[in-house]
């Protein structure tokens, strides 16, 4: 729809392999190992630390969330004269990052639908995706909070006409 997105994921990870402050917390939280010798993240140590318990995501988390903020709010600064910026969360909530919008729209699929895009684009298997939905807002969560706006994008509904009317609604264009 041309308005810039901050991917919350993809930046995540870039932050995790540039941020000085992030990496000495993560090799200090997990151990050097955490790091290739290339220093990049190494997938498989992060991921078995990431989903051995709730307390070592959250651990994980109180490093590399704030440091996203960070960086959508310096991302919002470089595009300040967009209508508006995006950014793309699949766990805005769970983040803490809501208070840095001002909109939260949801956008929802059904789980096996959800399923099949993932092994499609990232090329994982079905455990390690139920894995990562597990640390999502489950349905019934997310029938109960507040969203701005939801969007139903299980491939039968029309998006561009939910897109138009949001961005409608929200007084962009």
């Amino acid at each position: 729809m041309g308005l810039p997105v901050f991917d919350c994921d993809r930046e995540a990870k870039r932050i995790m392999e540039s941020s000085p402050q992030v990496i000495v917390g993560l090799k200090t939280l997990i151990g050097e190992d955490v790091y290739t010798a290339e220093g990049k993240i190494d997938r498989q140590v992060m991921s078995a630390y990431l989903f051995s318990g709730d307390e070592q995501a959250a651990a994980v988390s109180s490093i590399v969330h704030p440091a996203v903020g960070r960086g959508f709010s310096d991302f919002v600064l470089v595009h300040h004269t967009a209508p508006a910026c995006v950014m793309e969360s699949a766990i805005l909530i769970e983040s803490g990052l809501v208070p840095l919008v001002d909109k939260v729209v949801c956008v929802r699929a059904p789980l096996e639908l959800r399923i099949q895009r993932v092994r499609q684009r990232d090329g994982l298997d079905e455990v390690a995706i139920r894995k990562r939905i597990a640390r999502q807002m489950n349905d019934e969560e997310q029938n109960v909070y507040p969203f701005d706006y939801l969007i139903e994008n299980d491939g039968q509904t029309d998006l561009m006409k939910q897109l138009n009317l949001m961005l409608a609604e929200f007084k962009l264009f």
